[in-house]
């Protein structure tokens, strides 16, 4: 059923790693605010990574919506999308400690933390598929 309570965490999920994006910046610098969309043309390949990484959380957050007869397959994807959360947030901490040119670059961004309001969304979804299986698994054994 997709009116479940996982289903709305699934969702805020969505949004926070694949609409906020574009709200919250990454860091600012002297001349502009660099957003998630931003670093696409950059030349750096880690820098190419967390659009992709981003955009890839966003869409199996979705594709996990429409799963809800296969609760282990959700469950594992939301493993995955926590894991592609994690690497993204240890990316975006050893970029910000690594960041070229540190004299201009004088804030970091609300957008680096989103990653960890993505993660707490998932495992509030992954506690709420867990609590279901363990419903239907109580009920077949009354069987």
């Amino acid at each position: 059923m997709i009116q479940r309570i996982q289903t709305i965490y699934l969702i805020l999920a969505s949004i926070v790693s694949g609409g906020l994006i574009f709200v919250f910046n990454l860091w600012n610098t002297v001349k502009q605010k660099i957003f998630v969309v931003d670093l696409f043309s950059t030349e750096v390949i880690t820098l190419k990574i967390i659009p992709f990484l981003f955009i890839a959380s966003a869409v199996l957050s979705i594709m996990a919506i429409f799963l809800f007869k296969n609760r282990k397959l959700q469950f594992v994807i939301g493993r995955i999308i926590i894991l592609i959360n994690l690497f993204l947030l240890g990316l975006l901490i050893y970029l910000s400690l690594t960041l070229s040119g540190e004299i201009s670059v004088s804030e970091k961004g609300i957008g680096m933390f989103l990653p960890i309001l993505a993660i707490l969304f998932i495992v509030f979804s992954n506690k709420a598929i867990k609590k279901d299986e363990d419903l239907v698994k109580s009920v077949d054994r009354l069987r």
